[in-house]
């Protein structure tokens, strides 16, 4: 009895295979390697998106800044004169407790391209972006408004025997009086100088994200409506 010889040609044929999936895989990796280090090479240098048109359009959305909120409590006292002819019945005097608000802050509506200063430190690496310094310099800080939350009569006399109705204009005498008494408060506080702070360190943190350097010049507005 004859024993066959199983035929090799088979394995020789995948280890050919196997050779070539090799060489192409290599050649492939040399090709991207050689395409990569050609665009990199080639690329660009980088370029910052800072600019002062950029800086302004950012600063102008954040629109009037309410930097600052400041509370009072105060008593107010408001009076009316008698007639002698009415034998003072119609004297008056009211004293009441008040609490409101004032709110300061700057107006960023007003910045213009002459209040930004975009400059830029030498680039020794052009595949870097240059460091960017922006200088800004604020409109003054202003009073944007006075409110009067609240007030509350503590007490309220009318002439000798108590005989005559309350007269409103005492009241809206008293209102009047509270609003100005407020907004002295607040500024005895230094209101302004802290509404300009204030403004100076959210602008500082609008750009912060850039690592551009940031200064901020402002000015203390006068403290009035």
């Amino acid at each position: 009895m004859t024993t066959s010889t199983p035929p090799t040609t088979p394995k020789v044929k995948k280890a050919n295979k196997f050779t070539l999936f090799c060489i192409v895989s290599v050649m492939a990796m040399i090709v991207f390697l050689a395409v990569f280090w050609t665009l990199k090479l080639t690329e660009e240098p980088a370029v910052s998106a800072i600019s002062r048109d950029g800086v302004v359009t950012e600063i102008q959305k954040m629109a009037r800044l309410n930097t600052v909120a400041f509370g009072v409590d105060t008593v107010i006292t408001a009076q009316k004169e008698g007639n002698w002819y009415k034998l003072w019945q119609d004297e008056q005097k009211g004293l009441f407790v008040a609490r409101g608000r004032v709110l300061a802050g700057v107006d960023l509506g007003k910045i213009t391209a002459d209040n930004v200063q975009v400059t830029f430190d030498p680039q020794t690496d052009p595949k870097v972006a240059p460091h960017a310094n922006i200088t800004v310099t604020l409109p003054p800080s202003q009073v944007f408004e006075v409110f009067l939350d609240d007030i509350q009569v503590y007490d309220w006399k009318t002439g000798l025997f108590g005989v005559v109705d309350n007269d409103p204009e005492i009241l809206n005498q008293a209102q009047i009086s509270a609003k100005a008494e407020v907004l002295k408060k607040a500024c005895q506080g230094d209101i302004m100088t802290l509404a300009t702070d204030n403004a100076t360190e959210q602008i500082k943190g609008l750009f912060v994200l850039t690592g551009a350097t940031v200064v901020v010049n402002g000015d203390v507005g006068a403290c009035r409506v």
